[in-house]
């Protein structure tokens, strides 16, 4: 299993996690579409070159963003790597994935 986190902006908050979930990411059980998510705000500078989705090059911006976790199995954390990269609005979103420990 592995923990999967993610950051989005909130006008592609739902759009993004039905990606996810699609691609088998949430599941717990006998539970699936389960996540954590919380309001927070990301900070950024454009660099030359870059297509920012907000913002201005060469700009520092700050903008509301939604963090949301979830877990994956193993089977399926490639696949949800690709959804939100495919269904997310910016040019280099913004992820971790960690395995998680069998205890």
């Amino acid at each position: 299993m592995y923990k999967f986190v993610f950051f989005v902006p909130e006008s592609h908050l739902e759009a993004v996690k039905h990606a996810v979930f699609a691609a088998g990411a949430g599941k717990i059980g006998d539970y699936d579409q389960c996540c954590w998510q919380t309001l927070g705000e990301g900070q950024f500078r454009p660099l030359s070159g870059s297509q920012p989705f907000t913002g201005e090059q060469g700009q520092l911006s700050r903008e509301p963003e939604w963090r949301v976790e979830l877990v994956c199995s193993a089977a399926h954390i490639r696949a949800a790597k690709q959804a939100l990269i495919a269904a997310h609005p910016f040019e280099e979103p913004a992820y971790d994935i960690w395995p998680l420990a069998d205890v």
